[in-house]
C-alpha cells in the first residue's frame, strides 16, 4: 500500500472515502463511535443533486420536530392560592362557655348511654355463647376467666395509653407556655 491510493472511479465525488488502514491502526481508533465518517456521508449525500430532496429531508425532520414540540410544551403553574380556613360555622359564635359546657354535658351523656347500650349488648351475647358452649360440653367458665383477663389487659393498656397521651399534651402545653413568655 503506498502513499498515493487513488479510490476507484468516481467514489471520491459521491461518498467519503478514506483510504485503507492497516489492521493495528484500525484497532487503536474507535472508528464505530467516530460521528466525523458518517457526518460527511451524510453531507456528501446531500450535496448531491436529487430531485425531492428538501421535501424528503424536511419530511424526515417533521416527525421529531413534532416530537419535540409537543414534548416541550410544558405548563408552569404558580403558587397555590392560601387556603381560606372557616372553623364551625354550624355552632353560635356568640355561645357563652356555660352553654357550650351545658353542650358538652348533653353529648357526653349520649355517649355514655350509647356505650351502655353496647356493653348490655356484649353481654347477652356473652350470656349467649356460655349457653351454647355449656350445651355443647365446653368448660365455659375457664373460657370466661381468659376472656376476663384479655378484657383486663386491654382496658389496662388503654389506660395506659391515655395517660401517656395526657402527659405529652401536659409537657407541649408547658413548652408553648415557657415560648410565649420568653
Amino acid at each position: 500500500m503506498g502513499a498515493a491510493f487513488t479510490p476507484p472511479s468516481g467514489e471520491a465525488k459521491s461518498f467519503a472515502y478514506r483510504p485503507p488502514v492497516p489492521y493495528i491502526a484500525m484497532m487503536r481508533t474507535p472508528s464505530r463511535f467516530n460521528p466525523t465518517t458518517g457526518l460527511a456521508d451524510f453531507w456528501a449525500h446531500v450535496r448531491r443533486p436529487q430531485p425531492y430532496r428538501w421535501t424528503f429531508i424536511s419530511l424526515s425532520i417533521l416527525p421529531a420536530a413534532l416530537a419535540l414540540y409537543w414534548g416541550m410544551g410544558s405548563t408552569v403553574y404558580g403558587d397555590p392560592e392560601r387556603p381560606k380556613v372557616t372553623y364551625i360555622t354550624t355552632l353560635d359564635p356568640a355561645r357563652t362557655d356555660a352553654a357550650i359546657t351545658a353542650e358538652n354535658r348533653a353529648n357526653q351523656e349520649v355517649k355514655d348511654l350509647r356505650a351502655a347500650a353496647v356493653e348490655r349488648a356484649e353481654t347477652r351475647k356473652r350470656e349467649m355463647f356460655k349457653a351454647l358452649g355449656a350445651a355443647t360440653g365446653m368448660d365455659v367458665e375457664e373460657m370466661e376467666r381468659k376472656a376476663e383477663a384479655e378484657r383486663a389487659a386491654e382496658e389496662a393498656a388503654k389506660a395506659k395509653r391515655l395517660a401517656e397521651n395526657e402527659k405529652r399534651i401536659a409537657e407541649a402545653a408547658g413548652a408553648v407556655a415557657e415560648s410565649a413568655d420568653q
